[in-house]
């Protein structure tokens, strides 16, 4: 079955959100669904899933499409569609049609590739033709591999206009990521509200401090791309004392192979465990316990799904300062800030946020606050906002709203977006 059963009229708040179904597993799919399942606990939820984001064969990740690796499920409460097909017919119709039976009050887009772009078009047509209003969080302007291509770029900064000229409000996850949407976007006199990335806590489990045996772990987690700056990593591992070991999780996207062939030239080798695929969840919380310290070089970045996990898992994590980072791990204890691009400052920043293991610190995210920051975002598009009274306490209603103030948040200089999710 595409679709959930009927609905019951219990008469609180409906809101469809629309994101990537589990075929093309990412992080985004993990967002999607830990959003809607905390966006559940106030609302009456939907989920829209796209389902075959494109062609297979042009996907990074091709050899494990429609793998179960997500361990991860949508809440009962949540009303399910899936899902949307690239080509459309009959997928986008039958989507309509869902939508007009749902009929929430609010329809949240989750931005981060232009290949959804022609469906998110037609939904949204759909949904303010229905009198529902339109949320788009973006997670990134263009997604980095598309943007290096001409004709990509190009349809995407075209096509989205009419999205946006249409859209009602507008989630980010950071101050830095409203300047690089209000920079790129004319978005005059459409409200927006910051919700800071919820924590990645779905496959934590409580586990013990792992028992000092004189070595440091160190870790890498997420897929392998140009921005990403492992390659800084690999390089400022040479340069740290022979009983730091370090340990390589991700699969390679865009053909970018320079990190790969710097772990196999490197004096360091015999020291660095490559694995080098996409991991399914059963494994991920092994990675992090055997991790004294996390590691993400990133040249730029807005939002880290690797950051999260390891804030869940209360481990240290060195982190460059650029995009949206800085907000997201600036008031977590574990966090060691370095200037993106520089081995030798890598390696120093590694040296300290060593003292820092050993230790479990307290991750500061939280749904409820993205809920929140939803919740204040509805209210400025006018929505009447209902709920269960189980959720209606002060408590959850009442968040003080996120700093208003659009200022960079880190050295980064080009507002370009690239959350890392996974």
């Amino acid at each position: 079955m595409p679709a959930s059963p009927p609905l019951p009229a219990d008469g609180r708040t409906r809101v469809v959100v629309v994101g990537s179904g589990w075929r093309f597993l990412s992080g985004i799919s993990y967002y999607t669904c830990r959003l809607s399942n905390a966006l559940a606990e106030r609302y009456e939820v939907g989920a829209i899933l796209m389902r075959q984001l494109l062609p297979t064969r042009l996907y990074p990740g091709r050899g494990r499409v429609g793998q179960r690796l997500n361990q991860l499920a949508y809440d009962r409460e949540v009303h399910v569609f899936d899902g949307v097909d690239w080509w459309g017919v009959p997928s986008l119709v039958n989507a309509v049609r869902w939508l007009r039976s749902f009929r929430p009050e609010v329809l949240v887009l989750q931005w981060w590739t232009g290949t959804v772009l022609h469906s998110y078009l037609v939904l949204c047509l759909a949904a303010r033709r229905l009198g529902i209003r339109v949320v788009v969080e973006f997670h990134e302007v263009q997604d980095t591999g598309e943007a290096q291509h001409l004709l990509a770029a190009w349809y995407t900064r075209k096509l989205i206009k009419p999205l946006l000229r249409r859209t009602d409000g507008v989630i980010v996850h950071s101050a830095f990521d409203r300047v690089s949407v209000r920079t790129t976007y004319d978005l005059a006199g459409v409200p927006d509200e910051i919700a800071l990335h919820g924590p990645f806590d779905h496959r934590t489990t409580e586990l013990p401090l792992r028992v000092a045996d004189g070595r440091v772990r160190l870790l890498f987690f997420g897929t392998i791309r140009p921005y990403k700056g492992l390659e800084d990593l690999v390089e400022a591992f040479g340069k740290l004392p022979s009983h730091y070991t370090l340990t390589v999780v991700g699969e390679t996207w865009e053909g970018w192979t320079m990190p790969a062939d710097m772990i196999a030239e490197s004096p360091a080798a015999a020291r660095i465990t490559f694995v080098n695929r996409y991991v399914a969840d059963s494994e991920v919380d092994g990675f992090f316990a055997d991790a004294d310290v996390v590691v993400l070089p990133y040249r730029r970045s807005s939002a880290s799904g690797p950051l999260h996990i390891a804030m869940s898992h209360g481990l240290p994590v060195v982190v460059t300062a650029v995009g949206g980072l800085v907000e997201a791990a600036s008031e977590y204890t574990g966090t060691t800030f370095v200037a993106a691009g520089s081995p030798s400052a890598l390696a120093d920043a590694v040296l300290s946020a060593t003292e820092k293991a050993g230790r479990r610190h307290t991750d500061p995210s939280s749904w409820e606050k993205s809920v929140a920051a939803f919740t204040r975002l509805f209210a400025r598009m006018g929505v009447a906002v209902t709920s269960s009274s189980a959720v209606t306490s002060s408590s959850a209603v009442s968040s003080s709203p996120q700093e208003a103030v659009i200022t960079a948040s880190s050295n980064q200089t080009v507002p370009v977006f690239s959350p890392d999710l996974r």
